[in-house]
């Protein structure tokens, strides 16, 4: 090759690399690495027909099941019946949370000229957002009319000034059909790490059952009839402790920004937390997180559905099984980089004592599900943080039989190897004169659930070293 060969080919990959230079700073979104700053699982059923009558029961605080058929007028809400006490062998997601602030509790069973305001928690920050809605186990198509994200003030009212509308292929009002998950166009707006953003969608016409989360632990503002979603605040038909088709919150965040899933049941949900506070485990390692500069660019997206088993789908909108819902609701979030997993509780205390019993589950039911979750997640390039199971003596379901699986997939997570990172949430939580239960101090008075001190001691006990390795 001839000197001046050599000095053409060198410009060519000179000004080639100048251009792409130029094309980044010139297109920065180009770059843009897209984070779920928050999100929260669909509680997809599988159920083809009513359950028989006294099996599936709905509390009132919670959505009916998603095969329940639509009202046949355009009755937006309907005021609660008294809720049934759990039966003894009843899963986590018949603990719910209390009514919230601003209006009576209401059960939504379809909404029509209506306007949600759905409040989230974000984890970390970003100067861009969009938005995924889900129809998952919608059974009929979805009119979004108008779609809002603001920063929220106080109870249902927004930030002024915070207030973009957001669009989907450039359309403000557009259709969901069943099934269907969508994501909005992304906006400018500036989000802060652990503040409140408010989620508005106006249902110009009768939705149906909504797609639903139970446990949302925030209060969901229903308006009366019209379209207030650009509004800061609006006159209110009640309020719930839901979210509706809201699906996740992501944010164009720094490139260094990556995700953890938390993935579980109810004590993940955060049952029997106190509603408004943001103290589920997930949220509070949210805030130590973002309180650590070296982990303040890591987000938690919590995946939690009361009842979840990891085996096999529950009743109600416990949800499908923890398999198969896996892509769903892990891998398919954008920059998850850590699966973190507590679940097998309801798996241990449902199975075989159903009535009609079910099959017994085994120790090894559990682990091999356990792998599966390792290997399929580790196929995606995330590591896997496995968490021991909580006590749970003197639970409505608990049982000596139980406690002898808990305790060894306790072990086996402990010391198989198989996980990336242990969390020993049963150490944290356990009371030292009797392991098989709570402290005290952690307990509600179901024993089943921590309360907020023991949410708080979860999350304390996650090292949050494991999450700064560059292995």
């Amino acid at each position: 090759m001839t000197n001046r060969t050599v000095r053409v080919t060198g410009a060519i990959v000179a000004l080639v690399a100048f251009a792409t230079v130029a094309s980044a700073q010139n297109n920065p979104r180009k770059q843009e690495n897209w984070v779920p700053t928050w999100g929260t699982a669909q509680q997809v059923i599988r159920t083809p027909a009513p359950p028989p009558a006294g099996r599936g029961a709905v509390p009132a605080a919670s959505a009916p099941a998603a095969n329940a058929p639509a009202s046949a007028t355009p009755a937006t809400v309907a005021p609660p019946a008294s809720a049934p006490a759990p039966a003894p062998s009843a899963p986590a997601a018949a603990q719910q949370a209390g009514p919230g602030r601003g209006g009576p509790p209401f059960r939504v069973t379809t909404l029509a000229n209506q306007t949600v305001r759905m409040i989230l928690r974000t984890s970390i920050g970003g100067h861009r957002v969009r938005v995924k809605l889900s129809n998952a186990f919608g059974s009929t198509a979805v009119v979004i009319g108008s779609a809002h994200i603001a920063k929220r003030a106080t109870d249902s009212a927004t930030v002024a000034g915070s207030d973009r509308a957001l669009t989907f292929g450039g359309q403000r009002s557009f259709t969901m059909m069943p099934g269907v998950v969508v994501v909005s166009d992304p906006v400018d707006l500036d989000v802060l790490p652990l503040g409140d953003m408010a989620v508005s969608l106006y249902l110009p016409s009768d939705t149906g059952m909504p797609t639903t989360h139970a446990t949302a632990l925030h209060t969901t503002y229903v308006s009366t009839d019209g379209d207030f979603s650009s509004q800061s605040e609006f006159p209110l038909a009640g309020t719930t402790q839901q979210y509706y088709w809201l699906a996740s919150v992501e944010v164009a965040a720094t490139l260094e920004a990556s995700a953890i899933v938390t993935f579980g049941d109810s004590i993940t949900d955060g049952a029997r937390s106190t509603p408004d506070t943001n103290n589920s485990w997930p949220a509070l390692l949210a805030a130590r997180l973002a309180a650590n500069k070296a982990t303040a660019n890591i987000a938690v997206v919590n995946e939690g559905i009361g009842g979840n088993r990891l085996l096999t789908d529950a009743a109600g909108l416990a949800g499908v099984s923890a398999l198969a819902r896996l892509d769903r609701d892990a891998f398919s979030h954008p920059g998850v980089k850590w699966l973190m997993i507590l679940e097998g509780i309801n798996d241990i205390g449902t199975l075989g004592a159903a009535n009609p019993p079910s099959e017994p589950v085994t120790k090894e039911d559990l682990i091999w599900v356990l792998q599966q979750v390792i290997d399929r997640a580790h196929a995606h390039g995330i590591k896997v943080a496995g968490c021991t199971l909580t006590p749970y003596e003197g639970a409505g379901y608990a049982r000596e039989t139980g406690e002898a699986i808990r305790a060894a997939v306790n072990q086996w997570i402990r010391t198989s190897g198989a996980f990336d990172a242990v969390v020993d949430f049963e150490a944290a939580t356990r009371d030292p004169n009797n392991p098989k239960r709570f402290k005290p101090e952690f307990d509600p008075g179901d024993h089943l659930h921590p309360n907020d001190a023991g949410y708080k001691a979860m999350a304390d006990a996650v090292d949050l070293a494991i999450f700064k390795s560059k292995k």
